[in-house]
């Protein structure tokens, strides 16, 4: 069952780095918008969206495949829990209480500490991850 769970932990998490790195490589200006409205245009450049996207999208599927995991998991942990670092005050505060009001809130961004826990958690269980692909193969040879 564990072995399972990973599995669908890693397809989750490497289909949201695939989603997110298409947009900025295909929809460049929905990238940068994100960019300037909740990370303070740290990634805004254009010319950033497409390689950015393309190798994200390659991380991600990496990740679902579950090769290269001592290379690959803690780069998906620095992209998610960065993203999550940088988008604080909406998981500090998701109902507008205190460091947000009701114009400024949103609970949607609440489930990016999910997120970037199940990077950490891959990263933890890696060696119980039967069903990751560098561990099938090795164990063919």
């Amino acid at each position: 069952m564990k072995a399972w769970l990973l599995l669908f932990l890693r397809a989750s998490t490497g289909a949201l780095l695939i989603i997110w790195g298409l947009i900025k490589a295909r929809a460049p200006e929905t990238a940068i918008h994100v960019s300037d409205k909740y990370y303070d245009g740290l990634l805004s450049a254009a010319a950033l969206q497409a390689p950015l996207g393309w190798a994200q999208a390659l991380l991600g599927l990496l990740v679902i495949l579950g090769v290269f995991r001592r290379i690959v998991y803690p780069l998906q942990a620095i992209v998610l829990v960065a993203g999550a670092l940088a988008i604080w005050k909406y998981l500090v505060d998701p109902l507008g209480l205190y460091l947000l009001n009701a114009e400024t809130r949103q609970v949607l961004f609440f489930p990016s500490t999910t997120v970037a826990v199940a990077a950490l958690i891959l990263i933890a269980f890696k060696e119980e991850d039967a069903l990751a692909l560098d561990r099938v193969l090795a164990r063919r040879a």
